[in-house]
């Protein structure tokens, strides 16, 4: 995972300024100016290290929605879409499935343009995409 994670942050260059907030993203949203733009990577691992701590899923999630909206700066979500596969045969990965099908329906409500990615073919599901990404298309 170290060498994963070193990669990544080669690959993304020096010019990236990044918050590495396990749960306190909502916080870290508040303080953004609006001239950043925000790539929030990811919701998913955002809501492991919320259930793992045993948080008010509820409100945390809330918290979460609330900053998304209120942030003066735009912000790209990353989430993983994790309902379409076998049901889990254990308590806490049925949860963790539930939970995040529940955020990224939250997310994918408040949000004006939402991508679904398979096989890495985008797929616009909600918004229309700004005329500047399809001439690049």
């Amino acid at each position: 995972m170290r060498a994963r994670i070193a990669a990544h942050k080669h690959d993304r260059g020096a010019d990236w300024i990044t918050h590495e907030v396990p749960r306190a993203v909502a916080e870290t949203l508040a303080t953004l100016p609006a001239d950043h733009v925000v790539l929030l990577d990811c919701a998913t691992l955002w809501l492991t290290n919320v259930l793992l701590a045993e948080a008010d899923m509820a409100q945390e999630c809330a918290a979460l929605l609330t900053a998304l909206t209120a942030c003066k700066a735009p912000v790209v979500v990353v989430s993983n879409e994790v309902g379409w596969g076998i049901v889990p045969d254990n308590a806490l990965a049925r949860a963790f499935r539930d939970h995040q099908g529940r955020l990224n329906q939250q997310i994918a409500a408040a949000a004006g343009l939402v991508i679904g990615v398979m096989a890495g073919l985008p797929m616009v599901l909600k918004g229309r995409l700004p005329d500047a990404f399809n001439a690049g298309l």
